[in-house]
């Protein structure tokens, strides 16, 4: 089996590259990434970079070059629940954009595409199968925002009341595996909560000093039962 793994940030980049039995860097049309095992599946890991045309676009070009047979994007988001909390990991079920309007239709629903794009099924029976503490598997929502204020929280969640985490590449990658028909998972640690009454900058920039390894050890567990 052939998995892509994608990443929006070095620090993201540099903690899962750890997971890697052995690796080789690859630069090829325009791209760098590395190619190596984990648990012995052949893996490609690649920094996309912020937001969502990064995502999509360093991943259509990954898919190329790789053919990986799943997707998965691994990092940070923001928590914004109040079941979730920071250094807790949420697995997407679905994922949306939550800013997107096309003057009809559902509010993040592009027309011709689904409002929601689902996550892999055989990565969620697998997560659900592990007994892991403070994981959570629902609605990941995606926009070009680093969401800091309860205002854009409260759009958020008047619009998707079931959204459990916000980040800004999750559906962009969806969307492209949706289009590509590869099988995709979005597992996301929780690194803010900008729902509750804490300074969440504060959070993230923290959260970086504290994070151990283990924050991306459901990403591990996951290649090993794959």
């Amino acid at each position: 089996m052939k998995i892509a793994i994608v990443v929006a940030l070095q620090t993201e980049f540099d903690l899962v590259k750890n997971i890697f039995t052995s690796f080789k860097e690859v630069e090829d049309r325009h791209i760098t990434f590395f190619k190596g095992d984990i648990s012995g599946k052949e893996v490609a890991l690649m920094k996309c970079g912020i937001g969502k045309v990064n995502a999509a676009v360093r991943l259509s070009e990954l898919i190329n070059i790789f053919a990986p047979d799943m997707v998965i994007n691994t990092g940070v988001a923001g928590g914004i629940d109040t079941e979730v909390n920071v250094g807790d990991v949420v697995v997407g079920r679905q994922c949306c954009y939550h800013d997107v309007w096309c003057g009809e239709g559902a509010w993040g629903q592009m027309q011709g595409l689904p409002l929601y794009f689902d996550g892999s099924r055989k990565i969620l029976d697998i997560v659900e199968g592990l007994s892991l503490d403070n994981l959570h598997t629902g609605l990941i929502c995606t926009g070009d925002q680093f969401i800091t204020e309860a205002i854009g929280l409260q759009t958020i969640k008047r619009n998707f009341p079931k959204a459990l985490a916000v980040d800004m590449e999750s559906a962009a990658m969806a969307h492209i595996c949706y289009q590509r028909n590869i099988p995709f998972a979005s597992i996301r640690v929780v690194s803010d909560t900008p729902d509750k009454e804490t300074d969440n900058q504060t959070q993230y920039f923290d959260f970086w000093e504290t994070a151990p390894k283990r924050t991306f050890d459901v990403l591990k567990k996951v290649l090993e039962k794959l």
